[in-house]
């Protein structure tokens, strides 16, 4: 079985690989269209040169990947994805072979905590426009697909998961629910940058409501991105 996971930056979806991987029937890859996004983008993010050099770039070569080399019968391949890595939304037929899961977060949240770690420069770069875009693609092909509120998530990670795991015909295993503290063999070489927090994690943590404010000059970028986060939670 391969499970696609698609969602945008900073939305707990490292920890929510963490937890696929701590499953003795999953392995997991990490962002896979990373490299591909960077160097169609031009996009200089953290760590640039080394992903690059480090990972394929050639879209064709990633997604046979992901599809034909796949692991031995009853094995789980669990695939974290940003949805805004996938630029070429036109040659998606590819995502009908998986477990499609649309994980969303509050965009006041994600751009937050996004722009404390990088800059911001449209809405592009947080996946929601490329999330309703997939949904409308399995959609139109009748595909069923799940969507995770991380919020939900948090909230009850036991209760969120056992679901998922039985929409699509899994067993639920108390493993989902923790794993072992630093990095993972299965991180991005990027986990240096971004996972600061999920390293130090060993389970899901409890929410924690915020006082949050972004800065004006996302207010469109955050208005846009509420419209599409409705229409997608409007969808669980």
């Amino acid at each position: 079985m391969i499970i696609a996971c698609w969602s945008g930056p900073r939305n707990i979806s490292t920890a929510l690989m963490r937890s696929w991987s701590s499953r003795k029937d999953t392995y997991t890859i990490d962002e896979p269209f990373y490299a591909y996004y960077l160097k169609k983008s031009k996009l200089r993010h953290p760590m640039y040169e080394e992903i690059i050099k480090h990972y394929p770039t050639d879209y064709n070569s990633i997604v046979k990947n992901l599809t034909e080399n796949t692991s031995k019968k009853n094995t789980i391949f669990y695939q974290k994805h940003m949805a805004h890595h996938l630029t070429e939304l036109n040659n998606i037929n590819w995502v009908r072979k998986c477990e499609n899961c649309i994980l969303i977060r509050h965009p006041k949240e994600v751009i937050s905590s996004y722009t404390k770690k990088n800059q911001l420069n449209n809405i592009y770069e947080l996946g929601y426009i490329q999330q309703y875009k997939i949904v409308k693609f399995l959609l139109d092909i009748d595909k069923s697909f799940i969507v995770i509120d991380s919020f939900d998530l948090l909230h009850n990670p036991k209760k969120v998961l056992s679901d998922w795991c039985n929409k699509i015909n899994l067993d639920f295993s108390d493993s989902m629910l923790s794993w072992e503290k630093g990095s993972h063999e299965s991180d991005g070489i990027w986990w240096k940058h971004w996972y600061d927090n999920v390293i130090e994690t060993t389970g899901f943590q409890r929410y924690q409501k915020k006082d949050i404010n972004i800065e004006n000059k996302y207010d469109s970028i955050y208005n846009e991105s509420m419209e599409y986060y409705n229409y997608l939670k409007g969808l669980k």
